[in-house]
């Protein structure tokens, strides 16, 4: 349809996608865009950065708007934890979610009443539903239960958890949405309804390595892929409902990056990471149990993590090893936003680009691009330049996920700091490698604290000590806080997320750097052709070390994590 005059509604306009789909949407003329998300300072943000970059369309085009669209409009600006600890809220939600779609829940939603100030023409929704919905987590909400239960809570008490467990079911959740969201847009006439949807897994697999310390693969992330399934397939009997508005969706299948590359202050969750200070002296003894949740209060050298990072936007701010390792080739790849954006607006004016998964769902995947593989160069290059420039290395900040990734991109860098190439590490006694590497984190305060801080422990070479900070990923904390010792748990714990200094793993890295050598050096150098990617040239002829790199190979090797479909 042509957009020209036409009043747009960009749900999630604060994030990459969302603004890339503003921006664009301007050269269409349309009458005014309302920009929304979840929180009013960043939709206001948003509008306040497009109001200088277009100034020719006036104050009154871009309109900024806040709230949560999942609940109804008086609870639109409470997080859901405010929700659920509130008995007389949490009864509303419940019934809001449970009972049948009746005109009091329909016009009391927050959907309903933005649709119904407005009257949108045209949809754009850049929200990721999936995550909104399955990162709120049913198992926690079951581990919660069953640890009522087990500490034999009161009748009510377990009437509470039962409650905020039944508010957290998904399909139920997903089914009110889509229910309000079709009720609203027909009554208001909305002509185009476009959703920008995931596949859960940047187009991986079951396969996929990137998880937050949950098993592999991840139950959370499965279920966000099951959610966007399912959301998927609902839009799709929305668009063979008659008389309703014209239902597409679009769904990238590799990272969706980026916004900004800078040095700077790494934050988690809006607060800065504190760097923890912890001699070398202070280890604890791996005997008997291990505490998750530690009571110490560790001390803080009184600054805060800075490095070198790439903003992903929703996604998060990556190291550039972590960056280099998720973009990597046959890794999750990526795509950007500007790419997106230009397919959106092309379905919205009636545009066959083929990645409507409504209308072919078997070929509407959009997969990693040239422009975003020709670009990763130029992402990797900035992050190197700025590394150089502030005279440091960003290696990884656990924001990514695995904390096997961290824990990877922490040794063989600690590894690169003292052999200049693949061959003198190969070449070395393990034991010595093993003793350079204490010795190298004995005299770098700083690095040490930068690993320690992230949540990732650091085992000395004896086997028995243990280097940690107040917070470690691993052993992921699942109720129990008190864990056995065993050495089974301790092979476990460092080969999934703890910096490993024993001789053994030295000898293990050795062995990986001559398998990937080997690997390489298998293809012919007169073999130019296109069949070969990881080549000696790849890999510099061995002489660099480049952890990103060879991280993501681990990746495809070690975790079966390799991507079918490029």
């Amino acid at each position: 349809m042509d957009i020209h005059n036409k009043t747009v509604l960009v749900l999630g306009g604060f994030g990459l996608v969302g603004r890339a789909v503003a921006r664009k949407l301007v050269d269409e003329e349309p009458k005014k865009i309302i920009i929304t998300s979840l929180y009013n300072d960043e939709a206001e943000s948003t509008v306040k950065q497009l109001e200088k970059d277009f100034p020719e369309v006036g104050k009154s085009y871009f309109i900024p708007w806040g709230g949560d669209i999942f609940v109804r409009d008086e609870f639109k600006n409470l997080n859901r934890t405010e929700l659920l600890v509130n008995p007389e809220k949490r009864k509303i939600l419940l019934k809001d979610i449970m009972e049948e779609l009746n005109e009091e829940i329909l016009k009391s939603s927050t959907i309903y009443k933005l649709l119904t100030e407005f009257n949108p023409e045209i949809i754009i929704d850049c929200i990721s539903t999936a995550t909104a919905i399955a990162y709120q987590d049913i198992y926690a909400a079951y581990r919660n239960i069953t640890a009522k239960v087990k500490n034999k809570c009161s009748y009510e008490e377990l009437i509470e958890e039962t409650e905020k467990l039944v508010c957290t079911l998904y399909i139920p959740q997903l089914i009110r949405h889509i229910q309000i969201l079709f009720a609203s847009m027909s009554e208001v006439k909305t002509k185009i309804y476009i959703k920008i949807g995931t596949s859960g897994t940047g187009g991986m697999g079951l396969n996929i390595p990137y998880t937050h310390s949950e098993e592999k693969p991840s139950r959370v992330l499965l279920s966000k892929s099951s959610i966007a399934g399912a959301h998927t397939l609902l839009l799709f009997l929305m668009a063979r409902t008659p008389d309703t508005a014209v239902t597409k969706e679009v769904k990238p299948t590799a990272a969706i990056a980026w916004k900004r590359i800078e040095y700077g202050e790494i934050r988690k969750k809006g607060k800065p990471i504190e760097l923890i200070d912890v001699e070398m002296n202070e280890t604890i003894p791996l005997k008997d149990s291990f505490v998750i949740r530690s009571d110490k209060t560790y001390r803080t050298t009184g600054e805060t993590l800075k490095s070198v990072f790439i903003d992903t936007g929703e996604n998060g701010i990556f190291s550039r090893g972590e960056f280099e390792t998720i973009t990597a080739q046959k890794q999750m790849e990526f795509v950007t936003p500007e790419e997106i954006a230009e397919v959106v607006i092309y379905e919205v004016k009636g545009g066959n680009t083929g990645h409507d998964f409504v209308s072919a769902m078997d070929h509407a995947a959009m997969e990693p691009t040239y422009r975003a593989g020709y670009m990763q160069h130029m992402a990797v290059q900035k992050l190197k330049d700025l590394e150089m420039e502030n005279n440091l290395y960003s290696v990884a900040f656990e924001l990514l996920g695995p904390p096997r990734l961290s824990k990877l991109l922490f040794e063989i860098h600690l590894l690169r700091l003292f052999n200049k190439t693949m061959h003198d590490i190969i070449g070395a006694n393990p034991e010595e490698l093993s003793q350079k590497c204490v010795q190298l984190l004995s005299e770098n305060r700083k690095l040490r604290c930068e690993i320690l801080s992230i949540g990732i422990p650091i085992l000395l070479p004896d086997g028995e000590s243990l280097l940690r900070g107040q917070n470690i990923k691993i052993p992921a904390f699942r109720g129990e806080n008190l864990l056995k010792i065993t050495p089974e748990n301790i092979n476990k714990w460092s080969n999934e997320g703890w910096i490993d200094l024993r001789p053994s793993n030295m000898k293990k890295w050795q062995v990986r750097l001559a398998e990937l050598i080997a690997e390489a050096e298998v293809v012919p150098e007169d073999n130019t052709s296109s069949m070969h990617v990881r080549t000696r040239a790849y890999w510099g002829n061995f002489k660099e070390i480049n952890i990103g790199k060879i991280c993501s190979w681990l990746f495809i090797h070690e975790e079966q994590g390799k991507r079918m479909k490029a």
